[in-house]
């Protein structure tokens, strides 16, 4: 990627990670981007770095631009390590540069990683002037981490959103409205429920604010920059962030030797009796952060294992695991499985679902070894006849 002048004297000098394909625990099959914006004005600001790996690439662009020693400041919007990775070689050259960061969470957190800089601390309703231009800076703390903020640029309609917005999602393109519309909101589904998911009140509250300023462009830290698709985008995240449900379910299993699979696929053949529409997935075929995007919007989640040493499997417990931490709400859910002797899997299953404060409509559905199909067409009807 080239340096791309998104308004006049605003760069995009950020990078592509085509490669990337887990970030932490979340699959990002169409790659990632680390997004920084350079603002050229009487004062020099350089939003966000990127990963450390890429700390060459971003230097380079802004070497296309200006002296990168002219730097007079790097906001930090957000410590974690993506956005702030470059921060050690970018200040090895802007050594005149002021980091400016949260009040008190950006501080310390870079202080931390980095060690100390001539920090400039902000808090929601400073504002930074950079000669022609403002910065307005809004705290979003716990969107994701307790430093989080955005950056504001009144004169120029252009908010610099940090996670907020943003998709996993490479391209050779930097605008939405030059990449494929619905690979970009897939993308920006999937990142909503595998980052900001647990946070949901902390987005609508953010959204509600975002929401009032004058805006035609969003500056996203990863992923496309919005031009076109801002209201789009709003939508989206009121509705994810509401916790806003559809009549789906979402049936996830493994399986040792398809008795739990059988299972499985009569319990999506309930739901169809019921009128819900219903999506399966193996653990052995999907990722969980696939199965997570899809989970966020269904009314009704069925997980079901089979038993071996005394437990589900280690596959299930691993989904179950992820799922708690995102913490989906207002779930409703059964816990279902085949097992030899024991049957304590499913029992296990149950138990977590229901830590999950999830709405457990019946009690769990099991069966010893391999279920006859009067058991499976028994299972359809009696699952229809619960949710009707």
């Amino acid at each position: 990627m080239k340096k791309v002048e998104i308004k006049k004297g605003i760069y995009y000098v950020g990078a592509v990670d085509w490669n990337v394909r887990s970030f932490h625990g979340y699959s990002t099959n169409r790659g990632a981007t680390y997004n920084a914006y350079l603002i050229i004005d009487e004062k020099i600001a350089l939003v966000d770095t990127v990963k450390a790996p890429f700390a060459t690439e971003l230097l380079e662009r802004i070497s296309e631009i200006i002296d990168p020693s002219k730097i007079d400041y790097v906001i930090s919007n957000h410590v974690e390590m993506d956005h702030s990775g470059a921060l050690p070689e970018v200040m090895k050259v802007a050594v005149n540069a002021k980091v400016v960061t949260s009040l008190p969470s950006g501080i310390k957190g870079l202080t931390a990683h980095y060690g100390e800089y001539d920090y400039l601390g902000v808090k929601a309703g400073d504002t930074l002037s950079l000669g022609k231009r403002t910065l307005a800076f809004v705290g979003t703390p716990m969107l994701h981490w307790p430093d989080n903020m955005v950056t504001y640029c009144p004169e120029e309609k252009l908010l610099f959103s940090n996670d907020a917005f943003g998709q996993h999602y490479a391209s050779n393109f930097i605008f939405d409205d030059l990449v494929n519309y619905d690979e970009m909101m897939h993308e920006a589904k999937k990142y909503y429920a595998n980052i900001l998911m647990p946070y949901g009140k902390q987005a609508l509250k953010a959204l509600e604010i975002v929401k009032g300023l004058e805006l035609d462009m969003i500056a996203p830290s990863h992923g496309v920059v919005l031009r076109s698709h801002i209201k789009d985008m709003f939508d989206l995240y009121e509705t994810l962030s509401k916790g806003e449900c559809h009549e789906e379910a979402v049936v996830v299993y493994d399986s040792m030797w398809s008795s739990t699979e059988k299972m499985a696929r009569a319990i999506v053949e309930g739901f169809a009796l019921a009128g819900v529409s219903a999506k399966i997935y193996d653990l052995k075929a999907n990722h969980i952060s696939d199965i997570m995007t899809e989970v966020q919007t269904a009314k009704y989640i069925a997980v079901g294992s089979p038993t071996l040493n005394n437990n589900m499997l280690p596959t299930v417990a691993a989904f179950l695991c992820y799922m708690r931490g995102l913490s989906p709400k207002d779930k409703y859910a059964f816990a279902f499985g085949s097992y030899g002797w024991g049957g304590q899997g499913v029992a296990q299953v149950d138990e977590e679902l229901t830590k999950m404060e999830c709405q457990m409509i019946c009690d769990p559905i099991k069966t010893a070894y391999v279920p006859s199909k009067e058991y499976l067409r028994e299972m359809e009807q009696t699952l229809k006849e619960i949710l009707n």
